[in-house]
């Protein structure tokens, strides 16, 4: 019988909040400056040292992919937040929103994840995996209160929304929104209201 592998360290509680900030600078920088940006403005940002950055992400790629599946995290984990508070239509509203906000952010990665280079190769599956379920869950909920029309699934919905997501010349994030809020009300469009009566 082969030696089990020993449990990751957890981080103490410093060690935690530095990479916190780190890969909330990352995420910023990256946003503005590409994925490319020097280390020094990322640890700057986050009021730590570059042999800390370093420490912590001794490739570059290791903190892409960690910002990365960060955002994929925060996306998916605010579903049932959301839920708590709000109906279910106005749940997937504000959850496709965030979702616009996280491919904002996606767009300083995304010339990294689509460069070929292996170390990505895991990421497209894991936004699925995380994605797919969690607005699968909402989808299903405002279909079934008669909020949305039931003829779209979570995958297209995903695809959609990042396709109006595309930068556009001459236009900002502000586009996007508007785009992705039209798609909103076109998913109203049809909904079987006798549902929501029932």
């Amino acid at each position: 019988m082969g030696a089990r592998e020993p449990a990751p360290r957890r981080l103490r509680a410093d060690a935690r909040r530095n990479v916190d900030s780190l890969l909330e600078a990352a995420k910023a920088v990256f946003g503005t400056s590409g994925v490319d940006a020097p280390a020094k403005e990322i640890a700057d940002l986050a009021g730590v040292g570059v042999g800390t950055l370093y420490r912590h992400f001794p490739q570059r790629s290791d903190l892409v992919k960690a910002v990365f599946q960060r955002e994929v995290d925060a996306c998916a984990d605010a579903g049932p937040a959301l839920t708590a508070a709000h109906e279910a239509g106005t749940v997937l509203a504000k959850w496709l929103h965030r979702y616009t906000e996280f491919l904002a952010t996606k767009r300083g990665l995304a010339a990294a994840l689509h460069s070929g280079d292996p170390a990505f190769d895991a990421l497209p599956g894991y936004f699925m995996q995380r994605l797919g379920p969690a607005l699968e869950a909402l989808l299903e909920a405002a279909t079934a209160t008669g909020e949305i029309r039931a003829d779209i699934s979570a995958k297209d919905l995903l695809h959609a929304v990042a396709q109006l997501c595309q930068p556009a010349p001459d236009e900002g994030a502000a586009y996007s929104r508007r785009m992705v809020a039209l798609l909103i009300d076109g998913l109203r469009y049809g909904a079987d209201t006798s549902q929501s009566r029932s």
